[in-house]
Protein backbone atom coordinates (compact mmCIF):
# COMPACT_ATOMS: atom_id res chain seq x y z
CA UNK A 1 0.00 0.00 0.00
CA UNK A 2 1.12 3.55 -0.73
CA UNK A 3 0.53 6.82 1.01
CA UNK A 4 1.69 10.25 -0.05
CA UNK A 5 2.72 11.03 3.49
CA UNK A 6 4.40 7.86 4.72
CA UNK A 7 7.99 7.95 5.95
CA UNK A 8 10.49 5.35 7.10
CA UNK A 9 10.13 6.54 10.67
CA UNK A 10 6.36 6.19 10.54
CA UNK A 11 6.63 2.69 9.07
CA UNK A 12 8.94 1.66 11.92
CA UNK A 13 6.49 2.90 14.53
CA UNK A 14 4.15 0.20 15.91
CA UNK A 15 0.71 0.65 14.44
CA UNK A 16 -2.17 1.65 16.71
CA UNK A 17 -4.61 -1.04 17.76
CA UNK A 18 -7.35 0.51 15.57
CA UNK A 19 -5.11 0.13 12.51
CA UNK A 20 -3.99 -3.40 13.36
CA UNK A 21 -7.60 -4.49 13.80
CA UNK A 22 -8.73 -3.07 10.48
CA UNK A 23 -10.80 -5.77 8.68
CA UNK A 24 -9.21 -7.52 5.71
CA UNK A 25 -12.41 -8.74 4.05
CA UNK A 26 -15.98 -7.55 3.83
CA UNK A 27 -17.08 -10.44 6.03
CA UNK A 28 -14.85 -9.10 8.83
CA UNK A 29 -16.46 -5.66 8.71
CA UNK A 30 -18.69 -5.03 11.73
CA UNK A 31 -21.86 -3.01 11.22
CA UNK A 32 -23.11 -1.40 7.98
CA UNK A 33 -25.13 -4.48 7.14
CA UNK A 34 -27.26 -2.46 4.73
CA UNK A 35 -24.16 -1.96 2.57
CA UNK A 36 -22.57 -5.39 2.80
CA UNK A 37 -25.32 -7.82 1.77
CA UNK A 38 -25.19 -9.92 -1.36
CA UNK A 39 -25.95 -7.91 -4.50
CA UNK A 40 -25.26 -4.53 -2.89
CA UNK A 41 -23.20 -2.01 -4.89
CA UNK A 42 -20.24 -2.40 -2.55
CA UNK A 43 -20.24 -6.16 -2.99
CA UNK A 44 -20.42 -5.73 -6.75
CA UNK A 45 -17.47 -3.35 -6.65
CA UNK A 46 -15.37 -5.89 -4.78
CA UNK A 47 -16.42 -8.73 -7.07
CA UNK A 48 -15.93 -6.70 -10.24
CA UNK A 49 -12.68 -5.72 -11.92
CA UNK A 50 -14.13 -2.47 -13.27
CA UNK A 51 -13.10 0.79 -11.55
CA UNK A 52 -15.83 2.74 -9.77
CA UNK A 53 -16.20 6.01 -7.92
CA UNK A 54 -17.65 6.07 -4.41
CA UNK A 55 -18.46 8.55 -1.69
CA UNK A 56 -18.70 7.16 1.83
CA UNK A 57 -20.69 9.52 4.04
CA UNK A 58 -21.08 8.93 7.75
CA UNK A 59 -20.05 9.89 11.30
CA UNK A 60 -16.47 9.37 12.52
CA UNK A 61 -15.46 5.83 13.37
CA UNK A 62 -18.09 4.10 11.25
CA UNK A 63 -15.62 2.39 8.91
CA UNK A 64 -15.11 4.69 5.93
CA UNK A 65 -11.33 4.20 5.78
CA UNK A 66 -11.81 0.54 6.62
CA UNK A 67 -14.13 -0.05 3.68
CA UNK A 68 -11.72 1.68 1.30
CA UNK A 69 -8.89 -0.47 2.63
CA UNK A 70 -10.95 -3.65 2.29
CA UNK A 71 -11.86 -2.84 -1.32
CA UNK A 72 -8.17 -2.38 -2.09
CA UNK A 73 -7.09 -5.49 -0.20
CA UNK A 74 -9.69 -7.85 -1.63
CA UNK A 75 -9.30 -6.65 -5.21
CA UNK A 76 -5.47 -6.57 -4.97
CA UNK A 77 -5.39 -2.94 -6.07
CA UNK A 78 -2.82 -0.39 -4.95
CA UNK A 79 -4.05 1.70 -2.04
CA UNK A 80 -3.07 5.35 -2.15
CA UNK A 81 -4.40 7.61 0.58
CA UNK A 82 -4.57 11.38 0.28
CA UNK A 83 -5.61 13.55 3.20
CA UNK A 84 -7.69 16.53 2.14
CA UNK A 85 -6.44 18.33 5.26
CA UNK A 86 -2.87 18.66 3.94
CA UNK A 87 -2.86 17.76 0.23
CA UNK A 88 -3.08 20.25 -2.62
CA UNK A 89 -3.87 20.07 -6.35
CA UNK A 90 -0.25 19.14 -7.08
CA UNK A 91 -0.47 16.14 -4.76
CA UNK A 92 -3.74 14.99 -6.27
CA UNK A 93 -2.41 15.19 -9.81
CA UNK A 94 0.77 13.38 -8.81
CA UNK A 95 -1.25 10.53 -7.33
CA UNK A 96 -3.37 10.28 -10.47
CA UNK A 97 -0.30 10.36 -12.75
CA UNK A 98 1.31 7.56 -10.75
CA UNK A 99 -1.90 5.53 -10.94
CA UNK A 100 -2.07 5.98 -14.74
CA UNK A 101 1.57 4.97 -15.05
CA UNK A 102 1.02 1.88 -12.92
CA UNK A 103 -2.06 0.94 -14.91
CA UNK A 104 -0.23 1.34 -18.23
CA UNK A 105 2.91 -0.53 -17.22
CA UNK A 106 1.52 -3.37 -15.12
CA UNK A 107 -2.23 -3.28 -15.63
CA UNK A 108 -2.67 -2.93 -11.86
CA UNK A 109 -5.46 -0.64 -10.77
CA UNK A 110 -5.28 1.88 -7.93
CA UNK A 111 -7.72 2.78 -5.17
CA UNK A 112 -7.33 6.52 -4.59
CA UNK A 113 -8.76 7.21 -1.16
CA UNK A 114 -9.35 10.84 -0.18
CA UNK A 115 -10.18 11.27 3.49
CA UNK A 116 -12.14 14.37 4.59
CA UNK A 117 -12.85 15.05 0.91
CA UNK A 118 -15.29 17.83 1.86
CA UNK A 119 -12.23 19.90 2.84
CA UNK A 120 -11.09 20.05 -0.79
CA UNK A 121 -11.94 23.31 -2.52
CA UNK A 122 -13.50 23.42 -5.99
CA UNK A 123 -10.15 23.46 -7.81
CA UNK A 124 -8.93 20.43 -5.87
CA UNK A 125 -12.16 18.55 -6.55
CA UNK A 126 -11.97 19.52 -10.24
CA UNK A 127 -8.53 17.88 -10.37
CA UNK A 128 -10.18 14.55 -9.53
CA UNK A 129 -12.69 14.71 -12.37
CA UNK A 130 -10.50 13.37 -15.25
CA UNK A 131 -9.44 10.34 -13.19
CA UNK A 132 -13.04 9.60 -12.21
CA UNK A 133 -14.47 10.21 -15.67
CA UNK A 134 -11.82 8.14 -17.47
CA UNK A 135 -11.69 5.52 -14.71
CA UNK A 136 -7.95 5.76 -14.26
CA UNK A 137 -8.51 5.01 -10.58
CA UNK A 138 -11.13 3.61 -8.27
CA UNK A 139 -11.88 6.81 -6.40
CA UNK A 140 -13.25 6.60 -2.85
CA UNK A 141 -13.98 9.80 -0.99
CA UNK A 142 -14.79 9.80 2.73
CA UNK A 143 -16.74 12.62 4.35
CA UNK A 144 -18.55 13.41 7.57
CA UNK A 145 -20.33 16.33 5.88
CA UNK A 146 -23.37 16.18 3.63
CA UNK A 147 -21.79 15.71 0.17
CA UNK A 148 -24.71 17.45 -1.52
CA UNK A 149 -23.46 20.66 0.13
CA UNK A 150 -19.71 20.04 0.16
CA UNK A 151 -18.92 18.20 -3.08
CA UNK A 152 -19.15 19.66 -6.59
CA UNK A 153 -22.04 18.33 -8.67
CA UNK A 154 -19.96 16.90 -11.58
CA UNK A 155 -17.94 14.76 -9.18
CA UNK A 156 -20.95 13.66 -7.15
CA UNK A 157 -23.01 12.79 -10.23
CA UNK A 158 -20.26 10.45 -11.46
CA UNK A 159 -20.03 8.62 -8.15
CA UNK A 160 -22.07 6.25 -6.07
CA UNK A 161 -23.05 7.67 -2.67
CA UNK A 162 -23.13 5.22 0.25
CA UNK A 163 -24.35 6.37 3.66
CA UNK A 164 -22.80 4.76 6.74
CA UNK A 165 -24.54 4.56 10.10
CA UNK A 166 -23.14 4.82 13.61
CA UNK A 167 -22.30 1.42 15.02
CA UNK A 168 -24.72 -0.03 17.55
CA UNK A 169 -23.65 -0.92 21.07
CA UNK A 170 -23.68 -4.58 20.10
CA UNK A 171 -21.35 -3.77 17.17
CA UNK A 172 -18.92 -1.90 19.43
CA UNK A 173 -19.00 -4.76 21.91
CA UNK A 174 -17.97 -7.19 19.14
CA UNK A 175 -15.19 -4.82 18.02
CA UNK A 176 -13.72 -4.71 21.54
CA UNK A 177 -14.06 -8.41 22.25
CA UNK A 178 -12.42 -9.25 18.92
CA UNK A 179 -9.54 -6.86 19.63
CA UNK A 180 -8.87 -8.48 23.01
CA UNK A 181 -8.68 -11.99 21.53
CA UNK A 182 -7.29 -11.49 18.02
CA UNK A 183 -3.54 -12.13 17.47
CA UNK A 184 -3.39 -8.86 15.52
CA UNK A 185 -4.79 -7.08 18.56
CA UNK A 186 -4.07 -7.81 22.22
CA UNK A 187 -3.85 -11.56 21.59
CA UNK A 188 -5.49 -12.55 24.87
CA UNK A 189 -2.80 -10.86 26.96
CA UNK A 190 -5.43 -8.65 28.59
CA UNK A 191 -8.63 -9.54 30.43
CA UNK A 192 -11.50 -7.10 30.09
CA UNK A 193 -13.96 -7.04 32.99
CA UNK A 194 -17.65 -7.00 31.91
CA UNK A 195 -18.21 -3.64 33.62
CA UNK A 196 -15.15 -2.18 31.89
CA UNK A 197 -16.42 -3.48 28.55
CA UNK A 198 -19.75 -1.76 29.05
CA UNK A 199 -18.03 1.45 30.09
CA UNK A 200 -15.93 1.40 26.91
CA UNK A 201 -19.05 0.75 24.85
CA UNK A 202 -20.72 3.81 26.35
CA UNK A 203 -17.65 5.98 25.90
CA UNK A 204 -17.36 4.99 22.23
CA UNK A 205 -20.64 6.59 21.22
CA UNK A 206 -20.86 4.41 18.11
CA UNK A 207 -17.25 5.16 17.09
CA UNK A 208 -15.24 1.94 16.64
CA UNK A 209 -11.91 3.74 16.34
CA UNK A 210 -12.50 5.59 19.61
CA UNK A 211 -13.40 2.38 21.41
CA UNK A 212 -10.16 0.71 20.29
CA UNK A 213 -8.08 3.77 21.18
CA UNK A 214 -9.52 3.76 24.70
CA UNK A 215 -9.02 0.02 25.04
CA UNK A 216 -5.40 0.33 23.95
CA UNK A 217 -4.78 3.11 26.46
CA UNK A 218 -6.25 1.00 29.26
CA UNK A 219 -4.25 -2.08 28.23
CA UNK A 220 -1.02 -0.08 28.57
CA UNK A 221 -1.81 0.46 32.25
CA UNK A 222 -2.83 -3.03 33.32
CA UNK A 223 -3.35 -6.56 32.06
CA UNK A 224 -6.55 -6.80 34.06
CA UNK A 225 -8.68 -3.96 32.65
CA UNK A 226 -11.33 -2.87 35.13
CA UNK A 227 -13.62 0.15 35.19
CA UNK A 228 -11.09 1.91 37.41
CA UNK A 229 -8.31 1.25 34.89
CA UNK A 230 -10.43 2.62 32.05
CA UNK A 231 -11.29 5.71 34.12
CA UNK A 232 -7.59 6.32 34.76
CA UNK A 233 -6.58 5.72 31.14
CA UNK A 234 -9.27 7.85 29.57
CA UNK A 235 -9.55 10.37 32.41
CA UNK A 236 -13.30 10.04 32.34
CA UNK A 237 -15.33 8.78 35.25
CA UNK A 238 -17.77 5.96 34.68
CA UNK A 239 -21.34 7.04 35.18
CA UNK A 240 -23.17 4.39 37.15
CA UNK A 241 -26.28 4.22 35.06
CA UNK A 242 -28.26 1.22 33.89
CA UNK A 243 -30.68 2.15 31.15
CA UNK A 244 -32.89 -0.77 32.05
CA UNK A 245 -32.67 -0.38 35.82
CA UNK A 246 -33.30 1.95 38.75
CA UNK A 247 -30.75 4.57 37.70
CA UNK A 248 -32.58 5.14 34.44
CA UNK A 249 -35.90 5.82 36.15
CA UNK A 250 -34.41 7.69 39.10
CA UNK A 251 -32.35 10.07 36.98
CA UNK A 252 -35.09 10.85 34.47
CA UNK A 253 -37.50 11.42 37.38
CA UNK A 254 -35.06 13.82 39.03
CA UNK A 255 -34.51 15.51 35.66
CA UNK A 256 -38.22 16.18 35.15
CA UNK A 257 -38.77 17.28 38.75
CA UNK A 258 -35.81 19.65 38.59
CA UNK A 259 -37.23 21.35 35.51
CA UNK A 260 -40.65 21.47 37.18
CA UNK A 261 -39.04 23.07 40.21
CA UNK A 262 -37.32 25.67 37.96
CA UNK A 263 -33.81 24.59 39.00
CA UNK A 264 -31.95 24.87 35.70
CA UNK A 265 -28.61 23.90 37.25
CA UNK A 266 -29.95 20.64 38.69
CA UNK A 267 -31.75 19.84 35.43
CA UNK A 268 -28.53 20.38 33.46
CA UNK A 269 -26.68 18.09 35.89
CA UNK A 270 -29.10 15.25 35.23
CA UNK A 271 -29.01 15.96 31.49
CA UNK A 272 -25.22 15.72 31.52
CA UNK A 273 -25.41 12.53 33.56
CA UNK A 274 -27.71 10.88 31.03
CA UNK A 275 -25.64 12.02 28.05
CA UNK A 276 -22.38 10.82 29.58
CA UNK A 277 -23.97 7.47 30.44
CA UNK A 278 -24.95 6.95 26.82
CA UNK A 279 -28.70 7.47 27.19
CA UNK A 280 -30.54 7.70 23.88
CA UNK A 281 -30.78 11.47 23.19
CA UNK A 282 -34.10 10.91 21.43
CA UNK A 283 -35.55 9.57 24.70
CA UNK A 284 -34.37 12.70 26.52
CA UNK A 285 -35.81 14.93 23.79
CA UNK A 286 -39.19 13.18 23.96
CA UNK A 287 -39.37 13.78 27.71
CA UNK A 288 -38.61 17.48 27.23
CA UNK A 289 -41.34 17.79 24.57
CA UNK A 290 -43.86 16.19 26.92
CA UNK A 291 -42.75 18.46 29.76
CA UNK A 292 -43.21 21.58 27.64
CA UNK A 293 -46.96 20.97 27.43
CA UNK A 294 -47.49 19.10 30.68
CA UNK A 295 -45.72 21.50 33.04
CA UNK A 296 -45.38 24.77 31.11
CA UNK A 297 -48.25 24.77 28.67
CA UNK A 298 -49.86 28.12 27.95
CA UNK A 299 -47.76 29.89 30.58
CA UNK A 300 -45.09 30.03 27.85
CA UNK A 301 -46.37 28.65 24.52
CA UNK A 302 -42.93 29.11 22.93
CA UNK A 303 -41.50 26.45 25.24
CA UNK A 304 -43.08 23.68 23.16
CA UNK A 305 -41.61 25.20 20.00
CA UNK A 306 -38.14 25.14 21.56
CA UNK A 307 -38.58 21.55 22.76
CA UNK A 308 -39.77 20.29 19.38
CA UNK A 309 -36.97 22.15 17.60
CA UNK A 310 -34.43 20.55 19.95
CA UNK A 311 -35.89 17.09 19.29
CA UNK A 312 -35.67 17.67 15.54
CA UNK A 313 -32.12 18.97 15.86
CA UNK A 314 -31.07 15.85 17.77
CA UNK A 315 -32.53 13.69 14.99
CA UNK A 316 -30.69 15.78 12.39
CA UNK A 317 -27.21 16.11 13.90
CA UNK A 318 -27.03 13.60 16.76
CA UNK A 319 -24.44 13.75 19.52
CA UNK A 320 -22.19 15.34 20.60
CA UNK A 321 -23.46 18.59 19.05
CA UNK A 322 -27.08 17.73 19.85
CA UNK A 323 -26.34 18.11 23.56
CA UNK A 324 -26.28 21.89 23.03
CA UNK A 325 -29.81 21.81 21.60
CA UNK A 326 -31.01 19.66 24.50
CA UNK A 327 -29.41 22.03 27.01
CA UNK A 328 -31.09 24.98 25.26
CA UNK A 329 -34.49 23.34 25.65
CA UNK A 330 -33.83 22.28 29.25
CA UNK A 331 -32.91 25.81 30.32
CA UNK A 332 -35.98 27.24 28.56
CA UNK A 333 -38.27 24.67 30.20
CA UNK A 334 -36.73 25.07 33.64
CA UNK A 335 -36.92 28.86 33.69
CA UNK A 336 -40.32 29.19 32.03
CA UNK A 337 -43.38 30.04 34.16
CA UNK A 338 -45.20 26.83 35.03
CA UNK A 339 -48.78 25.71 34.42
CA UNK A 340 -50.32 22.25 34.42
CA UNK A 341 -53.67 23.59 33.19
CA UNK A 342 -53.28 21.93 29.78
CA UNK A 343 -52.69 18.42 31.14
CA UNK A 344 -55.48 18.87 33.70
CA UNK A 345 -57.86 20.05 30.96
CA UNK A 346 -57.37 17.06 28.66
CA UNK A 347 -57.39 14.73 31.67
CA UNK A 348 -60.77 16.04 32.81
CA UNK A 349 -62.22 15.86 29.30
CA UNK A 350 -61.04 12.28 28.81
CA UNK A 351 -62.39 11.40 32.24
CA UNK A 352 -65.88 12.61 31.31
CA UNK A 353 -65.81 10.72 28.00
CA UNK A 354 -64.80 7.52 29.79
CA UNK A 355 -67.68 7.98 32.22
CA UNK A 356 -70.09 8.11 29.29
CA UNK A 357 -70.68 11.88 29.12
CA UNK A 358 -70.66 11.98 25.35
CA UNK A 359 -73.99 12.98 23.87
CA UNK A 360 -74.94 13.85 20.31
CA UNK A 361 -73.06 16.42 18.27
CA UNK A 362 -75.45 19.41 17.93
CA UNK A 363 -77.21 19.34 14.56
CA UNK A 364 -75.98 22.73 13.42
CA UNK A 365 -72.34 21.59 13.90
CA UNK A 366 -72.64 18.39 11.89
CA UNK A 367 -70.98 17.93 8.51
CA UNK A 368 -73.18 19.44 5.79
CA UNK A 369 -70.92 18.94 2.78
CA UNK A 370 -72.05 15.55 1.51
CA UNK A 371 -75.16 14.90 -0.64
CA UNK A 372 -78.23 14.32 1.47
CA UNK A 373 -76.93 16.16 4.54
CA UNK A 374 -79.40 19.01 4.01
CA UNK A 375 -82.34 16.57 4.09
CA UNK A 376 -81.18 15.42 7.50
CA UNK A 377 -81.01 18.97 8.76
CA UNK A 378 -77.25 18.87 9.24
CA UNK A 379 -75.77 22.35 9.45
CA UNK A 380 -79.15 24.10 9.78
CA UNK A 381 -78.82 27.23 11.87
CA UNK A 382 -75.03 27.23 12.03
CA UNK A 383 -73.64 30.73 12.58
CA UNK A 384 -70.28 31.44 10.95
CA UNK A 385 -68.16 33.22 13.63
CA UNK A 386 -66.20 35.27 11.09
CA UNK A 387 -69.40 37.04 10.12
CA UNK A 388 -69.77 38.49 13.64
CA UNK A 389 -67.97 41.15 15.65
CA UNK A 390 -64.75 39.90 17.29
CA UNK A 391 -65.22 36.53 15.57
CA UNK A 392 -67.62 35.40 18.30
CA UNK A 393 -71.23 34.29 18.13
CA UNK A 394 -73.36 32.73 20.85
CA UNK A 395 -74.44 29.19 19.94
CA UNK A 396 -74.15 25.73 21.45
CA UNK A 397 -70.88 23.94 20.66
CA UNK A 398 -70.66 21.11 23.19
CA UNK A 399 -73.14 18.22 23.52
CA UNK A 400 -75.89 18.92 26.05
CA UNK A 401 -74.49 16.44 28.60
CA UNK A 402 -71.22 18.41 29.01
CA UNK A 403 -72.40 21.90 28.10
CA UNK A 404 -71.69 23.29 31.56
CA UNK A 405 -68.50 21.36 32.20
CA UNK A 406 -65.26 23.32 32.66
CA UNK A 407 -62.02 21.69 31.52
CA UNK A 408 -59.45 24.37 30.85
CA UNK A 409 -58.82 26.38 34.01
CA UNK A 410 -55.82 28.62 33.23
CA UNK A 411 -53.41 29.86 35.86
CA UNK A 412 -52.21 33.43 36.29
CA UNK A 413 -48.60 32.41 35.53
CA UNK A 414 -46.60 34.07 32.77
CA UNK A 415 -48.24 34.33 29.37
CA UNK A 416 -51.26 32.36 30.63
CA UNK A 417 -52.53 35.36 32.63
CA UNK A 418 -53.86 37.28 29.60
CA UNK A 419 -55.13 33.98 28.19
CA UNK A 420 -57.05 33.46 31.44
CA UNK A 421 -58.63 36.90 31.14
CA UNK A 422 -59.62 36.34 27.52
CA UNK A 423 -60.95 32.84 28.14
CA UNK A 424 -63.06 34.06 31.09
CA UNK A 425 -64.72 36.68 28.90
CA UNK A 426 -65.25 34.27 25.99
CA UNK A 427 -66.66 31.57 28.24
CA UNK A 428 -69.06 34.00 29.94
CA UNK A 429 -70.24 35.26 26.56
CA UNK A 430 -70.74 31.78 25.07
CA UNK A 431 -72.46 30.35 28.13
CA UNK A 432 -74.80 33.31 28.64
CA UNK A 433 -78.50 32.69 28.08
CA UNK A 434 -79.96 34.06 24.81
CA UNK A 435 -81.80 36.81 26.67
CA UNK A 436 -78.80 37.80 28.78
Amino acid sequence: MDSLFDSAAEEATPQPLAVRMRPRTLDEVIGQRHLLGQGTPLRRLVESEAPMSLFLWGPPGTGKTTLAYVVSNVTKRRFVEVSAVSAGVKDVRAAIDNARRELGMTGRQTVLFVDEVHRFNKAQQDALLPAVENRWVTFIGATTENPFFSVISPLLSRSLLLTLESLSEDDIRVVLERAVADPRGLDGRVTLAPEALEHLVRLAGGDARRSLTYLEAAALLADDVTVEVVEKAVDKAAVRYDRQGDQHYDVISAFIKSMRGSDADAALHYLARMIEAGEDPRFIARRIVIFASEDVGMADPTCLQTAVAAAQAVQLIGLPEGQINLAHAVIHCALAPKSNAVVKAIGAAIGDVRRGLIGQVPGHLRDAHYPGAAKLGHGDGYKYPHDFDHGLVRQDYAPEQVRERRYYEPTRHGAEAPVADRWAKIRDFLRAKPDA
